[in-house]
């Protein structure tokens, strides 16, 4: 008879939905530090995923590390680590970097005893030389300099006292026991770390198997990682019932999934058509009254369609009031998976604000698919480039844009700053946008529409940055493969390199906090984005 022992003790590659345990495990091994927010984690991993690793103990995180690859000059030159992770989100990871970055280290410090770090880099080495790297930089902590530098002199004379065993450092002497070797000290490198008085050591492990005098061929693969995308660009019509207006919608998904779209991506305010058979005039209150009523079906029957149809919707977007009572315009998002998830429109225009009270929301977070992260910005939202940045440095590659306009000029105001922010973010963007009028519904009375998919404008892509478009103020449906791949080889070895070159030295993002993620599990701020990790290395 043989049994079958449940690990206790596992390492492996980190998953987004491991955020919320890193995060704890943040908050446990660095108590009155800033902790990362849920998203700045889930950036770590979408941007490099592989790259980093936890350590699981009875199913719970009890170490995290994270790294990404970058450049010689990047890493053996002067950085902090603000500059050098892109704000903790490690957006400047790159494909063809030849060498490892380690930028967070954290170990439970209930259970320092199992040697839970030097798993961890023993699975940053095997990383290291499963991709012929050619060695590990990290810029690791001096937890005991602030208390000793009075008798230990500068940053370097304490670095140098620790090497020659005269004093003795708990991250450093554990890095150096790891075989890494001393570069010098990066002065003001984390100036939140009291403990070490901001400085830190600059480390580098070699890998023993690549030649240190061979030039690196890091050249990136153009592998294809091919998604289908659909984008409905839909009559506004009226309808006798709700019945009728799904049937309306679900002959859109039927088609795009009988091409195999992955994802299909409805207009903004694509919902207002059931308000056409109202039997008297509604004022603004009681029509987004009457169509939050609607909501519960709506979630439900675009989850139904996900599932029968194998195919991820985004729902435009639905003016819904809340709970709390603002009136909010937001998608619904309808996994193949059976997962319902939302995003508000984070900046309503004035006319929405005038006419339906619509309150901007708070939360602006990437929804994880099948085909990776993916965000969504509700028309006007694209015309704050800051907003695609946030879910970009999260690992978006594609972002859903629907979008609702009158005329020419509202839709080319749309248009050209979605074409900026696939430029600018070396993304995908996907418009949706609708067409024809609306009798008797107020804020529908003509539309303007060409909806499109988006690309870079480099060298893999379509020549004018245009995967596919429609017929300008045509019902129809608009279809193109594009391949994540490509981005991977334009943000690693592009004619410009948008992404990567951001001067993280002048200048960042800093998103405020807000309810849904602006507090550690111990209950104390959390910036999200603006987080200065408390373990480096």
């Amino acid at each position: 008879m043989t049994t079958t022992a449940k690990k206790r003790l596992e390492v492996r590659a980190a998953v987004p939905t491991d955020a919320r345990g890193i995060q704890r495990l943040i908050a446990r091994a660095y108590p009155g530090m800033p902790n990362y927010s849920l998203a700045t984690i889930r950036g770590q991993i979408n941007n490099f995923p592989g790259g980093c690793f936890v350590a699981l103990y009875d199913a719970k995180v009890v170490g995290y590390c994270a790294t990404m690859r970058v450049s010689k000059t990047m890493a053996f030159s002067y950085h902090d680590w603000e500059e050098i992770t892109a704000n903790g989100f490690g957006t400047r990871h790159s494909a063809a970097g030849e060498w490892l970055y380690g930028y967070e280290m954290a170990v439970d410090p209930k259970l320092r005893g199992l040697r839970i770090g030097q798993r961890l880099y023993d699975e940053r080495k095997e990383l290291a030389e499963e991709l012929d790297l050619h060695g590990i930089v990290i810029a690791g902590r001096m937890p005991g300099y602030a208390r000793a530098k009075r008798r230990a002199g500068s940053p370097a004379d304490y670095l140098e006292k620790v090497v020659t065993g005269k004093l003795r450092d708990q991250v450093i002497s554990f890095q150096l026991k790891n075989q890494f070797e001393p570069l010098g000290v990066l002065e003001n490198y984390l100036p939140e770390d009291k403990q070490s008085d901001g400085h830190a050591a600059h480390l580098v492990w070699r890998n023993p198997y690549v030649n240190p005098d061979e030039a690196p061929e890091m050249r990136v693969p153009r592998g294809v990682e091919s998604v289908r995308l659909a984008t409905c660009q839909l009559q506004a019509r009226a309808v006798q019932d709700f019945d009728e207006f799904i049937r309306n919608i679900e002959y859109f998904v039927d088609v795009a999934a009988d091409y195999r779209s992955d994802f299909i991506v409805f207009p903004e305010l694509f919902t207002l058509p059931l308000l056409s058979f109202e039997t008297k005039k509604l004022n603004p209150m009681e029509a987004i009254d009457k169509l939050t009523g609607y909501t519960p079906r709506l979630t439900k029957e675009l989850t139904r369609m996900a599932l029968e149809y194998n195919i991820n919707i985004i729902g435009g977007s639905h003016p819904t009031r809340a709970d709390d009572g603002d009136i909010q315009n937001i998608a619904y998002v309808a996994l193949r998976d059976g997962s319902v998830h939302t995003q508000e429109k984070i900046h309503p225009t004035p006319n929405e604000a005038f006419w339906w009270n619509i309150k901007g929301g708070d939360a602006l977070d990437v929804i994880q698919t099948d085909c990776g992260p993916i965000g969504v910005l509700i028309c006007y939202d694209s015309e704050f480039p800051e907003l695609a940045r946030r879910l970009v440095d999260q690992g978006a590659r594609i972002i859903f844009v629907p979008f609702c306009t009158d005329s020419r000029l509202g839709y080319m105001r749309v248009r050209y700053c979605a074409q900026a922010r696939a430029i600018e973010n070396q993304c995908y963007v996907v418009m949706s946008g609708n067409v024809g009028n609306l009798p008797n519904v107020d804020n529908m009375d003509i539309q303007y529409a060409q909806s499109a998919i988006l690309t870079p404008c480099d060298l893999p892509f379509a020549r004018d940055g245009i995967a596919a478009e429609s017929t300008e103020n045509v019902e129809t449906l608009t279809m193109a493969d594009v391949n994540l791949a490509d981005l991977s080889w334009a943000r690693a070895e592009g004619t410009v390199r948008n992404l990567r070159d951001r001067r993280f030295d002048l200048y960042h993002i800093d998103w405020d906090n807000n309810p849904d993620h602006g507090h550690a599990p111990s209950g104390g701020p959390v910036p999200a984005g603006g987080h200065n990790s408390p373990g480096g290395g």
